[in-house]
């Protein structure tokens, strides 16, 4: 009997997982999450897929799936980490005001030798912000854990006039492309045919 692990502690990728109909466990990966020298965005956020599932994998039997899965926000090809403070969620969101910038979410699923990963990615354009706004945003405390300084689940949802591509792949998991990969290793969503 296959079983599945979502090698993450998100509360976010974990609801989206739930929603696919899977029973699964939660198990975080400890990865060192650093950009390597000369590292594209994509290959990044696909590079930590892989190692979050492997780390998780490596611990497991052969019928066991894990899921990985990583978000970057993209600002003109610079990767935008989770704020360190005030100072540096002004900085993201002042960049992303007005303008047009990319979230990349890689999922990756690794069975015993076996492992296979996508990268979808998004396109979200934010209205003007206000410093004054940027401000109070980060008075909720939503913005401290969120790659790019925001989360669109929640308040800065509001930010947001268009998004082109997968909601839930901004969100932090792909709902289309996760019910695809884990299909693959015929594991399929109570609901899919295969």
């Amino acid at each position: 009997m296959k079983k599945l692990i979502l090698a993450s502690q998100s509360p976010r990728r974990r609801e989206l997982l739930a929603q696919l109909g899977y029973q699964f466990l939660c198990c975080p990966a400890d990865i060192d999450e650093t950009v390597e020298e000369h590292e594209l965005p994509v290959e990044y956020v696909e590079r930590l897929a892989i190692e979050k599932a492997v780390y998780i994998a490596k611990n497991q039997s052969d019928t066991t799936l894990v899921l990985g899965s990583d978000t970057c926000v993209v600002y003109e090809g610079r990767i935008l980490g989770k704020p360190e403070n005030l100072k540096q969620c002004i900085d993201h969101l002042t960049m992303l005001s007005g303008s047009t910038h990319q979230v990349l979410t890689a999922i990756a699923v690794v069975q015993g030798k076996l492992s296979k990963s996508v990268v979808v990615s998004t396109e979200v354009t934010f209205k003007e912000l206000s410093t004054k706004e940027i401000k109070q945003y980060w008075q909720t405390g939503e913005p401290q854990d969120k790659a790019g300084s925001y989360g669109i689940q929640g308040i800065a949802g509001q930010f947001v006039k268009q998004i082109n591509g997968s909601y839930s792949a901004v969100v932090g998991l792909p709902l289309y492309e996760s019910a695809q990969l884990l299909a693959e290793f015929s594991f399929p969503t109570p609901v899919q045919s295969i």
